[in-house]
C-alpha cells in the first residue's frame, strides 16, 4: 500500500513539473522572427522546457487573454496593452520594457529610399497598414501620416491589415505597392533582399516602446518567469540588434508601478 501511495505521489510530482515547464506566450506579430530565435536559444539552455508561441495583434491578444485564453506571458508591441491587462487584474509581477521597435516602409517594386515622399507616386494604388485600433505599429503609421498632413489624401488607398505581419505580407506579395511595416519584419529572412525598405524618422511618431508582463494563472508558472528573465537578459541583445530593435536602458527597465 505504501508503495502504491509513493508511486502516485511521484506521478503527481512529475506531472506538476511537466506542466510548469510549458510556457504559452502571446506575442505581437512583429516579434515572429526574433522571438523564434530567442526561443531556440532558450531551449538549448533549458532542454526540458517547452515554449509555445502565438502571434497576433496586441489588441486581439489582449481580448483573448481577457476571455480566458491560457497564456502565461504577454509580449506586446507597446506598453499600453500590458497596462490594460494589469488594470483588469489578470497579471502579476512587474511590467517590463524589453525593446524599442522601429517603423519602416517596404516595397518590392518601388525605390523607397526617398522616404514618405514616395507616397505621392501615382503608381501606388494600395498602401498596407496594420489596424491602428489593435496594432501599435499601425497606430504609429497613421499618426505619422496625420502629422505630415498626408492621411486624408491617401486614406482611399489604405488597406488595413489585421496585424503588422499581414501588412508586411501585403507589401511583400504585391497586394499593396508599399506597406508600413515593423523594421524587424523587413529584416526577416523571408523579406530581406527581396524588396527595399526605408527606416522612417523616429521623431515623426511616438516611440514604439514594447513591454511584457506575466499572466496570472491558477498555479504560478515558474518557467514563464524564467523565460521572461531570459528575454530581458543580455544574452538576447545580439538577436534584438539583428532585427533592428533598440535595447532599453536601465531607466527603461525600471519597474512600472
Amino acid at each position: 500500500m505504501k508503495k502504491i501511495i509513493l508511486s502516485i505521489s511521484l506521478l503527481i510530482i512529475v506531472a506538476s513539473t511537466s506542466l510548469a515547464q510549458k510556457v504559452n506566450v502571446a506575442a505581437a506579430a512583429n516579434l515572429r522572427y526574433v522571438l523564434e530565435e530567442i526561443k531556440n536559444e532558450y531551449q538549448k539552455e533549458h532542454p526540458n522546457s517547452k515554449v509555445n508561441l502565438t502571434f497576433g495583434s496586441s489588441g486581439n491578444l489582449v481580448q483573448q487573454i481577457l476571455n480566458g485564453a491560457s497564456f502565461d506571458f504577454f509580449m506586446a508591441a507597446d506598453n499600453n496593452f500590458p497596462l490594460k491587462l494589469k488594470e483588469k487584474g489578470v497579471t502579476y509581477g512587474e511590467m517590463k520594457t524589453y525593446a524599442f521597435g522601429k517603423l519602416a516602409i517596404y516595397s518590392t517594386t518601388l525605390d523607397v529610399s526617398k522616404g514618405i515622399t514616395i507616397l505621392s507616386d501615382p503608381s501606388i494604388k494600395k498602401i498596407s497598414i496594420a489596424k491602428p485600433e489593435t496594432a501599435p505599429y499601425g497606430d504609429r503609421s497613421v499618426e505619422l501620416l496625420k502629422s505630415q498632413k498626408l492621411f486624408d489624401g491617401l486614406k482611399s488607398k489604405i488597406v488595413f491589415a489585421d496585424n503588422i505581419s499581414q501588412a508586411a505580407q501585403f507589401a511583400f506579395t504585391g497586394n499593396a505597392e508599399i506597406g508600413f511595416v515593423a523594421l524587424s519584419l523587413a529584416l526577416s529572412p523571408d523579406m530581406i533582399g527581396k524588396g527595399k525598405y526605408h527606416i522612417l524618422d523616429q521623431s515623426l511618431y511616438t516611440p514604439v516602446e514594447q513591454a511584457c508582463i506575466l499572466i496570472k494563472q491558477t498555479a504560478a508558472n515558474t518557467e514563464a518567469k524564467k523565460f521572461m528573465n531570459y528575454v530581458l537578459s543580455p544574452a538576447t541583445k545580439e538577436i534584438w540588434d539583428k532585427y533592428g530593435y533598440s535595447s532599453p536602458t536601465a531607466n527603461d527597465l525600471a519597474t512600472t508601478k
